[in-house]
C-alpha cells in the first residue's frame, strides 16, 4: 500500500502568512544587517534643513572696497563735495517754494505756456508719484469754468480731469442745462497731480498750485466759475469760506478777485459727494439751474 506523501512544513507555511501580513501593513523594504536610528536620521536632515534657510536669509557679505587712488583723495581742509542733485528727490516746501511758482505763473502769457511752465515744475512733491500732469479739458473759451479740488486715479491715467464716474456725472449735469465740456464748459482742478491714494492735499501743497489756477482762471477769463466741492472754494476764496462747510457755501454768491478783477463764483456739491448722497442732487440741480439764468441773463444775477 503506497505511504502518504510528507505533508508541507507547517514552517513555511507560517513564514508565508508572516509575508502577507507585512505586505498588507504596507512593509516592503528588507531590514538591513546593521540597525538604523531612524530618529537620528530626522534630527540630521531638520539640521541640514534650518543650515540651509539661515544662509538664503542672511544678508550679503558687501564687498571689499577699493582704495582710492591717491589724485582722488581731496586735499587737507578741502570741502567735501555735495552729492549730484536728483530732480526725482522729494523735497520739503517752502515760502521760496510757493514764491517760485508764483513767478512762474505770472510769466504765463498763454494757457500753453502755463501748462508748459506746470508741466516743468518740480517745486510740489505730488509730481513725484502722479503719472500725469492734469491740467485741463474743454473749451478754453468758455463763460463757464468748473473748478474742482484734485484729480483721482482715473483722471491721473488719462491726464484729464473728471473721466471718472464722478465726471460722468458732471457731464450729464451739464448736458441738462445745454452745457458740455467740449463745446461751452471748461474744467480743472485747484491741484494739478493726484495725491497719493486719493488723500485730501495738505495746506503747503494747495499753496504752492494755488498761483498757477489763478493765473489759469485769469488767462479763460470766464463770466462764472462753479466750484464743486468746498476745497477749491476754501483754497481760492479763503476768509470766511475756509470755516465753513459744504452745506453752507453751496447756492450763495462769491466773487474771487484776481489781478485786480472780480469774478463772480458759485460753491456746490462736488459730483463725488452725490454719488455718496443722492438727496442732495435736488440741490446741486437748483446750482446748476442757477448757474445757467446767470449767463444766460449776461451776467446779471438771478433774483432771489
Amino acid at each position: 500500500m503506497p505511504s502518504d506523501p510528507t505533508p508541507p512544513s507547517p514552517g513555511l507555511d507560517a513564514a508565508a502568512a508572516l509575508f502577507e501580513w507585512y505586505a498588507a501593513m504596507g512593509v516592503d523594504v528588507t531590514l538591513a544587517e546593521a540597525p538604523l536610528d531612524r530618529f537620528q536620521e530626522s534630527a540630521r536632515a531638520k539640521a541640514a534643513a534650518e543650515s540651509q534657510a539661515a544662509r538664503r536669509q542672511s544678508p550679503p557679505q558687501p564687498e571689499a572696497r577699493r582704495p582710492l587712488p591717491a589724485a582722488e583723495f581731496p586735499p587737507p581742509g578741502a570741502p567735501a563735495r555735495p552729492a549730484a542733485a536728483s530732480s526725482q528727490t522729494a523735497q520739503v516746501p517752502t515760502e521760496a517754494t510757493v514764491m517760485q511758482a508764483r513767478a512762474a505763473a505770472q510769466s504765463a502769457k498763454t494757457l500753453d505756456e502755463l501748462k508748459a511752465l506746470i508741466q516743468a515744475f518740480d517745486g510740489c512733491n505730488l509730481k513725484l508719484t502722479a503719472k500725469n500732469t492734469v491740467f485741463a479739458d474743454g473749451n478754453p473759451a468758455a463763460k463757464l469754468m468748473l473748478v474742482g479740488e484734485a484729480p483721482g486715479r482715473d483722471e491721473d491715467i488719462a491726464g484729464r480731469p473728471f473721466v471718472g464716474r464722478s465726471g460722468q456725472l458732471l457731464d450729464r449735469m451739464l448736458d441738462a442745462i445745454g452745457y458740455s465740456r467740449g463745446h461751452n464748459a471748461y474744467i480743472a482742478n485747484v491741484i494739478y497731480w493726484r495725491p497719493p491714494g486719493n488723500r485730501d492735499p495738505s495746506d503747503v501743497e494747495i499753496a504752492i498750485c494755488r498761483p498757477f489756477i489763478l493765473r489759469q482762471i485769469e488767462l479763460i477769463d470766464p463770466a462764472l466759475i462753479v466750484f464743486l466741492g468746498a476745497q477749491p472754494a476754501k483754497a481760492l476764496l479763503g476768509g470766511e469760506a475756509v470755516k465753513q462747510g459744504i452745506n453752507k457755501l453751496r447756492g450763495r454768491w462769491c466773487e474771487l478777485e484776481i489781478g485786480g478783477k472780480r469774478f463772480k463764483a458759485l460753491p456746490t456739491f462736488h459730483p463725488a459727494y452725490l454719488l455718496r448722497t443722492p438727496i442732495k442732487k435736488r440741490e446741486a440741480w437748483r446750482d446748476f439751474l442757477t448757474a445757467k439764468l446767470f449767463l444766460e441773463n449776461g451776467g446779471m444775477l438771478p433774483p432771489a
